[in-house]
């Protein structure tokens, strides 16, 4: 029987906001979308929670216009993510703004809505799912892995009948700090497929420990029907495998996949350019670390937090409270270690750490946290922690978050006028005014066709501190200038 594995490329999405801090701009995508489009991928992911809240806030874009512009110039399939009843932003929406939200996802192009829960609590994918699957969107049900004494393979198997049962068309685990090992992929992988009972499965893990190319290997043996990967500069580190490599390990392993290396390495010479003109940070292969795999915490995080230690003279306390946030996550019932339970995380390691007193102050967010607000947790919480919360019984929450919230879209409508179109109107529910009023300046305009070569001789022409230039490029020399 023929072998077949579809890749699915992240590179516009996730690869630039594990390494440039989601700083890659609409105008730094178009020039090469007509080369992407022809390198063969199944689905390309354009957009997620991080990127469309850094649209917004950092880069003053419009992110419905970034949506709808690429989406206009890709013939393959996009793909758009969003982080269940959260969205873009940590808070918890309701669920006629959820409904809307992914309408309108696909009103601008997406095809495939890809969505999970950080607690893999599935009731908060209810609302998104059955909106998608209303409009006739294909829905790619996401369940995110950890390591923890009740994160089993039968854990997994569990929400994966949830997700087919809501009405998924593809399951996908995502290892978001890149923890999976080839030796856990060997149980819960033949695990997952065996619940999922013919419904085709992705794989979407990041490269921080550096083993993720092996186990994606072990994806395909287990008959994984789609990889996230991202083109080669922008993959490995925080990012996710290379598709070079992965697409050259299943050649080896006798799987067929649609890829033009051609094409594909057009497209990673652009990128490879882009990285040298944006002065921006390539994917470098990681080192092994053991301590990941105690603390969970991912790469970028640790990154920023070493540096707001520094501005405050305690750097040294680094290893400290990495050590104090995996003793957290077990009083915390075992939160996986993703946004925005990553940053809870964190923030109260930092706070017992500094304070010297565990649990002297617990913000408002680990309170809900614990009390059910988000989800159902995947533990019991741990006494002391819950003596000093001092939490009350009616206080707790045991239903599905998006019914203690109710609709805004009638308020809003009311707020905006009649006449707001939908984009804005869910632009002013994540966004207060002051955020939104720089997006609208009048429509960039984008070039969409160019290489590598090209690139660098506009490149060089915009340069007035160069009078002459030597440029060697595919066995090609030219001298331009005196």
């Amino acid at each position: 029987m023929e072998r077949k594995v579809g890749f699915i490329d992240l590179t516009l999405r996730d690869a630039h906001q594990c390494l440039w801090s989601t700083r890659m701009t609409t105008e730094m995508m178009t020039p090469i979308l007509s080369r992407i489009d022809k390198v063969g991928y199944s689905y390309i992911n354009i957009m997620g929670g991080a990127v469309f809240d850094v649209c917004v806030r950092y880069l003053h874009e419009n992110p419905w216009h970034r949506i709808k512009t690429l989406c206009q110039h890709l013939k393959t399939p996009a793909d758009g993510l969003i982080r269940g009843q959260s969205l873009y932003t940590f808070e918890l929406f309701p669920d006629d703004i959820v409904a809307l939200n992914v309408r309108r996802l696909a009103a601008n192009g997406i095809t495939m809505l890809t969505t999970y829960d950080a607690l893999n609590d599935n009731r908060n994918l209810i609302s998104s799912v059955s909106a998608a699957r209303e409009i006739g969107m294909m829905v790619n049900a996401m369940m995110v892995y950890t390591l923890s004494p009740v994160h089993t393979d039968s854990y997994y198997q569990e929400r994966t009948r949830e997700l087919i049962a809501l009405g998924a068309d593809h399951i996908s685990i995502k290892d978001p700090t890149g923890l999976l090992t080839p030796e856990r992929a060997r149980t819960l992988f033949p695990a997952v497929y065996r619940a999922a009972n013919g419904t085709p499965i992705q794989l979407h893990s990041h490269c921080q420990s550096g083993l993720a190319p092996e186990v994606y290997v072990e994806a395909m043996k287990n008959g994984f029907s789609f990889l996230h990967t991202a083109v080669l500069p922008l993959a490995n580190g925080a990012s996710m495998p290379a598709v070079e490599e992965i697409h050259r390990r299943a050649c080896e392993m006798g799987i067929e996949t649609a890829l033009d290396t051609n094409e594909l390495a057009e497209v990673s010479g652009y990128f490879n350019w882009l990285c040298h003109r944006e002065r921006k940070p390539k994917g470098k292969v990681a080192e092994y670390n053991p301590a990941l795999y105690e603390h969970q915490v991912p790469g970028g995080m640790i990154s920023n937090l070493k540096f707001q230690l520094q501005s405050l003279n305690i750097g040294h306390r680094l290893p400290e409270i990495l050590e104090e946030a995996s003793r957290i996550r077990k009083d915390l019932g075992y939160p996986i270690v993703v946004s925005p339970f990553a940053q809870y995380v964190v923030t109260q390691a930092v706070l017992n750490v500094v304070q010297g007193e565990r649990y002297k102050t617990i913000p408002d967010e680990i309170r809900k946290y614990a009390m059910g607000y988000y989800g159902k947790l995947a533990a019991p919480l741990s006494e002391e922690f819950m003596d000093r919360a001092d939490i009350k019984p009616e206080e707790m929450r045991s239903g599905r978050p998006g019914e203690y919230i109710p609709a805004w879209v009638p308020r809003l409508r009311s707020e905006l006028g009649a006449a707001v179109d939908d984009d804005d109107l869910l632009l002013a529910a994540f966004y207060n005014k002051e955020l939104l009023d720089p997006l609208k300046k009048p429509a960039a305009h984008y070039t969409y066709r160019t290489s590598p070569l090209i690139e660098l001789i506009r490149y060089i022409g915009k340069r007035s501190d160069l009078s002459r230039a030597h440029i060697k490029f595919a066995g090609i020399e030219i001298t331009v200038g005196s």
